[in-house]
């Protein structure tokens, strides 16, 4: 073979490989293909009235440009015929347009749940405009907790919520948080990046780290995990930990960002019920 041919060999096989992950990109896309992951969380000393209570959580949004609202409207449809008592949202509602938060209001603001609906911030709700991003969420109807703490009576039994602020950009306060939490209440902390629980999981007041953030790295090959994971999200990526004494549970968001595709990593909705352990 003389080096023109040999040349164009090589490109065409290059083409043809080319072609040939667009392909497998196209038909393995999972990026619409919304999950419910059922979680069981064992706590000690759990009170009876709390027991098989559940938590609904949708975390990382990420509405517009790659995000759009149909899946949004189909996540918060499925949220909702779950029945769950709670539902929380763990950050990052918006990416790159911090007006899209107008369109996702009404949207989120169809969440039911008997004992309400929280959110938090996450990193791109400081990368954006904190005030837009409020206003829409008043729009909503739907508190946000920064360094706040909420407590739900439950059957007489509470259960407190300790809502922090960012753990990446901003200045995420516990003790401001925990302020106003019951001494027997059972708390579950709100936190957008899942490997802060190193830290927060040393106090023993706290029975449970919801996060998100990582997105489960979006693209994840057999044998390999996620090819990228963000700052604060790369030792507890996806899923249930045991931290300390502190359970742990990072959500793999519902949008994308940066790749407008999901490999092996679903877009997910976690219901997670508590049992006394």
């Amino acid at each position: 073979m003389n080096r023109r041919g040999f040349l164009k060999l090589g490109a065409a096989s290059l083409a043809t490989g080319l072609i040939g992950g667009v392909a497998y990109v196209t038909v393995n896309d999972v990026s619409q293909d919304l999950t419910v992951e059922r979680v069981t969380i064992p706590i000690h000393s759990l009170p009876e009235a709390l027991e098989g209570f559940t938590i609904a959580q949708l975390s990382d949004i990420h509405l517009r440009p790659l995000t759009k609202p149909p899946l949004v409207q189909r996540a918060v449809a499925l949220t909702n015929s779950l029945n769950p008592d709670l539902v929380v949202l763990t950050g990052d509602f918006v990416w790159r347009e911090v007006e899209s938060i107008f369109e996702l209001a009404p949207i989120i603001a169809e969440l039911n749940a008997r004992f309400g609906v929280y959110s938090i911030y996450g990193n791109h709700e400081l990368w954006t405009d904190v005030d837009v991003i409020q206003a829409g969420m008043k729009q909503a109807g739907i508190p946000l907790l920064v360094n706040q703490g909420a407590t739900l009576h439950v059957n007489g039994a509470p259960l407190h919520l300790a809502g922090l602020d960012d753990g990446w950009s901003g200045n995420p306060d516990l003790g401001a948080a925990m302020d106003n939490a019951p001494a027997d209440a059972t708390t579950i902390l709100l936190l957008h990046e899942p490997d802060l629980a190193d830290t927060y999981s040393l106090d023993p007041r706290l029975s449970l780290q919801l996060a998100g953030h990582s997105h489960g790295g979006q693209i994840r090959l057999p044998g390999a995990g996620a090819l990228v994971l963000p700052y604060l999200a790369q030792k507890y990526d996806l899923g249930l930990y045991r931290v300390g004494e502190m359970w742990l549970y990072t959500n793999r968001g519902i949008g994308v960002t940066n790749e407008p595709i999901r490999l092996n990593c679903p877009p997910e909705i976690t219901l997670l019920t508590l049992t006394k352990l």
